[in-house]
């Protein structure tokens, strides 16, 4: 299996993961074990998605592709760690522990680590949008869903959840197309069968 189609896949599962947690937040969704388990991993296989992506568009994306994909995967790392932390950490400290936790460095950690990851969705649209190699719509939905999707702690709880939503549309768009130029990868460069040597 390609690179394409792997990091396709991780898009189809992060566009997944990220409305299941959608639905955790929200109630629709029980709070289990394995949701909770399961939670960390969007930002994960978002980082694959947007690797293959910039893989796709870096002929034509340019230096704003290259800096928006640095930040963009920084911040998706950082978000990775973050719900790590919120789901394996943080349940079994006190409340006053977290609260001093939030309040000190690891607060402004998690708030930087917005910063960051808020500068490099918005970066790596703009240069995905100007490559050419991706759906305007697909990757405007994951920006727009994004800009609250990285700002869980600014916006109100319904609207962090729909943007959320949207930008898994706009990951499951993307990842589509990253499919997509696997087929084409493989129509126009067919796996070779090694000739049979003829014996002496």
């Amino acid at each position: 299996m390609g690179v394409y189609r792997v990091t396709a896949a991780a898009g189809f599962v992060c566009a997944v993961l990220l409305v299941v947690n959608s639905a955790r937040r929200a109630g629709l969704l029980p709070e289990t074990a394995f949701t909770h388990a399961i939670a960390p991993f969007g930002a994960l296989t978002g980082l694959l998605a947007i690797t293959g992506i910039y893989l796709l568009i870096r002929g034509t994306a340019g230096g704003l592709g290259l800096v928006g994909y640095v930040l963009n995967s920084a911040g998706l790392a950082g978000a990775f760690a973050i719900e790590y932390i919120l789901h394996f950490v943080f349940p079994y400290l006190g409340g006053g522990t977290v609260s001093e936790l939030l309040a000190g460095s690891t607060g402004r950690a998690f708030l930087v680590t917005s910063a960051v990851l808020l500068a490099g969705v918005l970066t790596f649209s703009v240069a995905a949008i100007r490559s050419g190699g991706m759906p305007v719509v697909g990757v405007v939905l994951y920006a727009v869903g994004m800009v609250p999707g990285s700002l869980r702690n600014v916006v109100p709880l319904p609207v962090y959840l729909t943007g959320l939503v949207v930008a898994a549309v706009g990951v499951a768009w993307m990842a589509a197309r990253l499919w997509g130029a696997a087929e084409e990868e493989l129509v126009a460069h067919p796996p070779q069968t090694p000739g049979i040597r003829p014996t002496a």
